[in-house]
């Protein structure tokens, strides 16, 4: 004797088969993300930032990379963002050195504006870094110099042509910004002033050069974020390693001396086809971390 089953009705019939529809998209992006495993995704604010304000682009992430680890760290939020470089650097690695550990496969970094050279410091001093792919969205690799609302609304008795009067003293570089001024007129005191960029940038005697440039280039991707319309970072081409000579002309990365001489490795970055210039007009500063176009321009393929 045969088991009887149950008719179903072919409306019932029609439910289940329009549920599975939905299901299956879903339970195949889900085995996808776990098949594909994305690598976990640091990001790094910038000057008076916080983590609330990177919600679109964890937005973005999880949506192009389901399941995707996205952190956003939390330190030297808004004002304390002007505590001193290397101040922040060690914080930031504390925080951010735990998720490397336990990423097996390594991590990716997307470090806006100032955080970039946050950024820069982390994978410079420390030797067991694993990432990956290293996004500087918009920040003054080269340095800072123009008059801005930021320069305005932080020293208003200033203008980019005397700020290196309190940027390059002791006092002065004691705040982050100071750390990373680049006057093209005072080559010589900025050189011999700045704790934090012109040893990044080995521009002045560095013993710890070698293993910096060791640790630099233990990265996969370098990706380079900017453009005409940033309206902050000046020259807007600091985004992407160029920067004024005395004249006030821009001298593009490929002809800085820091590239030519390969001091921390941009031009065997270059060689190795792994340094990736990423150009994007009509955005302005405050938006490269919203705008869903740049996202999938500049910063989508390197998150794999």
């Amino acid at each position: 004797m045969k088991d009887s089953l149950p008719a179903l009705s072919s409306r019932r019939v029609r439910r289940i088969s329009g549920a599975a529809g939905l299901l299956y998209p879903l339970l195949g992006a889900c085995l996808w993300a776990a098949a594909v495993g994305y690598k976990p995704v640091i990001i790094v604010h910038g000057l008076f930032d916080s983590s609330g304000d990177f919600k679109d682009l964890q937005r973005f992430i999880n949506e192009s990379h389901p399941g995707t680890n996205v952190s956003v760290i939390d330190l030297f939020d808004r004002s304390a963002s002007l505590q001193p470089m290397w101040k922040q650097v060690e914080g930031f690695k504390e925080a951010i050195h735990p998720i490397m550990q336990n990423a097996e496969d390594g991590v990716h970094f997307i470090c806006y504006s100032q955080g970039g050279l946050i950024c820069r410091g982390i994978l410079s001093t420390l030797n067991d870094h694993n990432v990956q792919s290293f996004i500087s969205l918009s920040s003054p690799q080269a340095g800072q110099y123009g008059d801005t609302d930021y320069l305005r609304y932080l020293f208003p008795q200033f203008v980019k042509s005397n700020l290196f009067h309190l940027c390059y003293t002791s006092v002065g570089q004691r705040i982050s910004i100071c750390n990373y001024w680049n006057d093209p007129h005072h080559r010589d005191m900025y050189v011999n002033s700045s704790d934090y960029l012109a040893l990044l940038n080995s521009e002045r005697s560095n013993p710890n050069s070698t293993e910096w440039k060791k640790n630099f280039l233990k990265i996969k991707k370098l990706v380079l974020v900017g453009g005409p319309d940033d309206g902050v970072i000046t020259p807007w081409q600091s985004s992407q390693f160029g920067f004024f000579d005395d004249n006030d002309t821009v001298v593009e990365m490929q002809h800085q001396d820091m590239y030519l001489r390969d001091v921390f490795g941009l031009k065997t970055l270059g060689a190795r086809g792994d340094l990736i210039i990423c150009s994007v007009p009509g955005v302005e500063h405050v938006y490269w971390h919203s705008n869903e176009t740049v996202f999938h321009l500049c910063m989508e393929k390197w998150l794999v």
